[in-house]
């Protein structure tokens, strides 16, 4: 009985941002969902092909209101999910919403629907909400340059006449429903709602969280001081405070100063990186070209064939401004230390900030602060503490190697950017064969040079190689040797952040081997089949009565998936119990599998058409009428749900949910088995 339930974890309340109101004013509607406990809600302000579903509001056309700019999600948490390869928002507890509008007449009828997923903490269970709202109470007077009277009481058409000079779009109300979610338009603006593609789950794989995006900050600035423009400078600028009264306090005030400036860079970028310009990040494919072609020359200066350098007048000038002396020089001692250095910090500088751009506006900040910290504090010490210069390692071609190293991971990452912009485009230009191919020989390459078979142009010749370029080599060539079977379908797990997906691989020998195993279903023709897939090349059906007559036909019984696109528990299901060998081998000869999607949004032909008898709703979507039977027919709406049943749709045994126990999955499609054999 623990399975027979309807779940709704989700509470609604409707209010206004104030209840008196002047016809053309505009107000906040604000939407408030109470979470029951170890419940969260998703939010609406993350790429809606990620996979969670977003909360959205559809409001039913009406004269008399209009909507104004984008829905307003307040406060969301963010996490990074291992299942999506990216960072979805959420709410625990509470979650509002706010939507502005434009009140055009008395007695406003502002109602519509909602759609949104809760999610369990602790069980792994998702479960999709659809309800209706309505927004009642709200008290509308005339605009006192338009009239005095209280609209309240007067018809709708009087109420529009008063209205009517404050605004000129309120008849687009009529045209069509208005659903405020991801990559839609509003009716009254035309803005496009919020991102088709998330830059920064892509740049945020590696980086988890704000910690360790500032982590992998702080440890680029220590990387930055080994390169050829600073390691040098490091005791000429200590010995000039050795020689000063007061030299400790000016080794901090430089110390410092340094951490200013880049901080200052990072601030300058937060204020650039609004909404609307991560937004443009994340739908254009400008910006992405655009960060693809600053990392490839980053690469090339690093690896020799030029050098960037900022102008020298400018460079002179600041110099010359160091050399006044007192507190003021050492700050433009610092940023002459910054200057000049440029050549070599420049790119991982720019790299930190093109990889910030698409975050949140503290993001940048963090990231320069995080960098100048390590940058600045080997200045600082061997200011403070001189004799430990005398265990510097002196300057050497080490610190080219260093460069040329940074070189080869630039270009590398250069082409995440341009897959980025080839996937949500479909160019076709860098497909998952031609990526691999493209790194396999970037760090063949790499491992040659770290052995010293391949020399740059500011490179001396190598007569012997150090252990640290061997043990750096071996990691080299292992990775590569790690890539080599992506060519040929292999999923590599630990780079699914950063490869291009395993269906755009034109060879997959993993698949052709399934294919020519498997057997059945294939030869009959599918609904949906173009639309969805089922994991690890099974064979299945999208639409239960296909499934059923198929089942029929076989003399099987047919295993449900109540699945959905938004459902992350679903795929970790897939990812790590349905993969295992004896999971995978009774569902593909034991079983007619039938995927139903629950929140699938294509569209039926309208002869397909249904009014539900559970909520008296139409169900005209793939997934509205998915998951409309399985709340009918097994009173459940929760996912990931797996029922068996035999061919008229009787349970053989209790569903099963989220268990992430391959054993207990065998155990449960071993049970339905037994009773199928028993009728």
């Amino acid at each position: 009985m623990a399975f027979a339930q309807i779940q709704k974890h989700a509470h609604w309340t409707y209010t206004f941002s104030k209840t008196d109101v002047k016809a053309g004013e505009t107000i906040d509607l604000i939407f408030t969902a109470t979470l029951d406990k170890d419940w969260y809600l998703y939010s609406s302000d993350f790429d809606p092909d990620l996979g969670p579903m977003l909360t959205s509001f559809a409001f039913t056309p009406n004269k008399s209101f209009a909507l104004v700019g984008k829905l307003k999600p307040q406060n969301p948490k963010t996490k990074y999910e291992e299942i999506w390869g990216g960072n979805v928002k959420f709410f625990d507890d509470k979650a509002v919403f706010k939507q502005s509008v434009k009140i055009l007449t008395a007695n406003p009828v502002i109602k519509g629907s909602s759609e949104y997923q809760t999610c369990s903490h602790t069980s792994g269970l998702c479960v999709p909400g659809n309800d209706d709202f309505e927004f009642k109470g709200l008290k509308v007077v005339a605009d006192a340059g338009a009239s005095t009277q209280t609209l309240t009481g007067s018809t709708p058409a009087e109420a529009s006449t008063v209205a009517a000079a404050e605004t000129t779009d309120s008849t687009n109300q009529e045209t069509a429903n208005i659903t405020i979610k991801a990559g839609d338009s509003s009716e009254a603006t035309g803005e496009k709602i919020a991102p088709k593609i998330d830059l920064s789950r892509e740049d945020q794989g590696a980086d988890k969280s704000l910690w360790g995006f500032a982590l992998a900050a702080f440890l680029s600035g220590l990387v930055a001081l080994l390169t050829p423009c600073v390691f040098p400078i490091i005791p000429m600028t200590v010995s000039y405070f050795t020689n000063q009264t007061n030299g400790k306090v000016k080794a901090l005030l430089y110390g410092i100063s340094i951490v200013l400036i880049y901080t200052l860079i990072g601030t300058v970028v937060s204020r650039l990186n609004g909404p609307a310009f991560a937004n443009f990040l994340s739908t254009h494919w400008i910006p992405n070209v655009l960060f693809f072609a600053i990392f490839f020359v980053f690469g090339l200066s690093f690896l020799g064939l030029f050098e960037i350098v900022l102008p020298s007048a400018f460079v002179n000038k600041m110099d010359a401004k160091s050399d006044q002396g007192g507190y003021a020089g050492i700050f433009f001692m610092a940023f002459t230390l910054v200057l000049v250095s440029f050549s070599c910090t420049g790119p991982i500088v720019g790299s930190l900030l093109v990889a910030s751009a698409g975050g949140a506006v503290v993001k940048p900040i963090i990231g320069m602060a995080a960098f100048s910290s390590a940058f600045a504090i080997p200045f600082t010490l061997f200011a403070l503490f001189p004799q430990w210069l005398k265990s510097l390692p002196k300057s050497g071609g080490w610190l080219n190697t260093v460069k040329v190293v940074l070189g080869f991971l630039e270009l590398a990452l250069a082409l995440k950017f341009l897959s980025i912009a080839d996937q949500v485009y479909h160019w076709h230009l860098l497909d998952r064969e031609v990526y691999l191919a493209f790194w396999i020989v970037i760090f063949s390459m790499l491992g040659f040079y770290l052995l010293g078979k391949i020399l740059t142009p500011h490179d001396s010749p190598i007569e012997r190689v150090s252990v640290p370029r061997i043990l750096l080599s071996i990691i080299t060539f292992t990775f590569v040797i790690y890539m080599l079977p992506g060519m040929w379908g292999a999923p590599l797990k630990a780079l699914a952040g950063y490869l291009p997906p395993q269906s755009t691989i034109d060879f997959d020998l993993s698949k052709r081997v399934n294919t020519t195993a498997a057997a059945g279903s294939s030869e009959v023709s599918k609904k949906y089949a173009d639309l969805f897939h089922l994991p690890h090349d099974l064979d299945g059906f999208f639409e239960i009565k296909e499934a059923q007559a198929y089942a029929k036909k076989v003399n099987k019984p047919v295993f449900i998936d109540f699945t959905g696109h938004g459902c992350v528990n679903c795929r970790e299901m897939e990812a790590r119990v349905w993969s295992d060998p004896e999971v995978l081998k009774r569902l593909q000869n034991d079983f007619v599998i039938a995927a139903l999607y629950v929140d699938d949004k294509t569209e039926l032909p309208e002869a397909d058409w249904y009014t539900s008898k559970y909520d008296n709703k139409v169900k005209k979507t793939i997934g509205a009428q998915n998951a409309d039977l399985q709340i009918v027919k097994y009173n459940n709406n929760a996912q990931p749900h797996y029922c068996i049943v035999d061919q008229e749709g009787n349970l053989l045994v209790a569903p099963k949910n989220y268990d992430l126990n391959p054993a207990h999955f065998v155990d449960f499609l071993e049970s339905a088995k037994t009773a199928y054999k028993k009728l």
